[in-house]
């Protein structure tokens, strides 16, 4: 018999005696299973919990903690099935296990997690903030001005979960809170974004860019915007807040008739650099860029760049003034870089036009926020070299973190430990980006190595001695091994900076740290 148990047979005997609805989760050691349980029991119901993972196998025990429910790990016990008035399976259990033949055989109620999300409706506002870059720093900094407004934000509370798919989302959106701010993305399937932002039931949505992993497939590009739009038609009526400096989305807005309110941010124009999209009337629109696929676009179709509710106005370094339709204030960020004015923009304009938090009081806000792990993480300091992470796994992100960098560094070199999601061109794309914006590039995944090979003779391609051996999980690219060598490989290199690109950058920082502390970075550099 389970340590967990033993525990929780007293409780389960107290909530028995009392005669009281009881609802019995199956999976607590799954993401879904422990959302449930937490979402009943936030809503005053009485949970059991069971898995056949035992403690040391089961990762999320310490989202539980404060909750007084009995588990059971390591089977399904009797008391478990006879207990229980509703039985709620994982959304992944087989209609033709045994288990569930079990719970169909019970005296229990079957409960779909649907059934769940269809019982227990969301109580408060709720944001969904979806796009192909900036929507984790959209998110968190939202979040932050909700914290220090005394807005509580509903937290999925998993450690090492980013958590923005599936049912994750809908689930979070129903725990204790007073707001849900919620990253909700997409596998690149059609209707995978609505499936989660049905459930969700949106008050507002917001839209930070879009941009494909590959930008130059039109027939892609087209069908991945018109996945984000899925966002558009789940909020129809209600309100949503968009970077107006991307062609695509102010277009989308039209091509799907949207009827609702339209809040909408960008930059005053500055053009770093030139670049083409597909508009929706199938012409190629020039864009005077201030960041990868967003500035300024005029289409003979009539599509034209608006003036923003939310203006950045006089950016320097990271100060702006802020043009509303009602005033003009001026705005400091401790976050550095063009890309995050963007994202700020959308969280100050949905926390003031949703939230109504006084712009005076997101003016003292946005100076505390320090940033998002991984986001242009600096992991090392010095006169002579820093040394930074960031979590950029396509080419607009890529291209977007070194343009930034570029402003701030004479010499970069860029350590590239991505597989990228669209194969062999999207690798490609990612080499090319870092070949316009650094001085040196160390492919330090396989599958960046591949694509360096035809601009070796370029001179910025660094080869590690040992060539990468073949790796991928998801855009994870680089093993941990490879990282360090590519690491060290970068740190021969005559620049200013390196900065380590994709997952596996963020996901072994630490090792990096170690590496630092423990071989003397300036004897790395010789």
């Amino acid at each position: 018999m389970s340590a967990y148990m033993d525990k929780h047979s007293s409780e389960l005997d107290e909530i028995l005696q009392k005669k009281m609805e009881i609802y019995g989760v199956i999976g607590i050691c799954g993401v879904v299973g422990n959302l449930a349980a937490r979402v009943l029991m936030d809503h005053g119901h009485h949970v059991i919990c069971t898995d056949l993972q035992d403690s040391d196998n089961c990762p999320f025990l310490y989202t539980l903690t404060k909750y007084n429910t009995p588990i059971y790990l390591s089977n399904h016990p009797e008391s478990f099935f006879k207990s229980s008035t509703y039985i709620i399976p994982p959304p992944s259990l087989s209609k033709t296990s045994e288990l569930f033949q079990k719970i169909r055989e019970s005296n229990a109620q079957l409960m779909e997690v649907d059934d769940l999300l269809e019982e227990i409706n969301p109580d408060k506002p709720v944001i969904c903030i979806s796009g192909t870059n900036g929507k984790t720093t959209t998110t968190t900094l939202l979040k932050h001005f909700c914290y220090m407004a005394g807005l509580k934000p509903t937290e999925h509370g998993f450690m090492t979960l980013q958590g923005n798919v599936d049912y994750i989302p809908p689930l979070q959106c129903r725990l204790n809170g007073d707001v849900a701010v919620l990253e909700t993305g997409t596998e690149g399937e059609k209707g995978d974004l609505k499936f989660t932002l049905k459930r969700c039931q949106p008050s507002c949505g917001v839209i930070t860019n879009i941009n494909p992993d590959h930008l130059n497939d039109e027939q892609n590009f087209m069908h991945y915007a018109r996945i984000k739009g899925e966002l558009l038609e789940e909020l129809q009526g209600k309100m949503l807040v968009v970077n107006s400096d991307d062609p695509t989305i102010w277009g989308l807005l039209s091509e799907l008739d949207y009827q609702g309110k339209v809040v909408t941010f960008g930059v005053e124009h500055s053009p770093q650099g030139e670049s083409k999209k597909v508009c929706w009337c199938r012409r190629e629109i020039l864009i005077d860029e201030t960041l990868t696929g967003v500035g300024y676009y005029e289409c003979q179709c009539g599509l034209k760049q608006p003036t923003p509710n939310y203006l950045a106005k006089n950016i320097k370094g990271n100060n702006f003034l802020l043009q509303t339709p009602q005033e003009v204030i001026e705005m400091e960020m401790e976050i550095t870089g063009l890309h995050n004015v963007y994202n700020a923009l959308g969280a100050i304009a949905t926390a003031h036009e949703l939230l109504n938090i006084p712009l005076k009081d997101i003016q003292k806000y946005l100076k505390t926020f320090k940033g998002v792990p991984g986001r242009l993480e600096y992991i090392y300091q010095s006169k002579k070299l820093d040394l930074i992470v960031d979590y950029a796994h396509n080419p607009s992100g890529v291209e977007t973190v070194l343009r930034e960098l570029n402003k701030t560094y004479d010499k970069l070199a860029v350590v590239i430990t991505i597989s990228s999601e669209s194969g062999p061109i999207g690798d490609s794309d990612i080499i090319e980006s870092a070949i316009d914006n650094a001085n040196f590039i160390i492919p330090a995944s396989y599958y960046s190595r591949q694509a360096a090979g035809k601009y070796v003779s370029s001179g910025k391609i660094k080869l590690t001695h040992k060539e990468p051996d073949k790796f991928r999980n998801g855009t994870l690219g680089a093993t941990e091994e490879q990282l360090v060598e590519g690491l060290k490989k970068g740190l021969e290199c005559d620049v200013d900076a390196v900065v380590c690109i994709g997952e596996a950058a963020v996901k072994f920082k630490d090792s990096i740290k170690f590496l630092i502390d423990s071989d003397n970075i300036v004897m790395l550099k010789r």
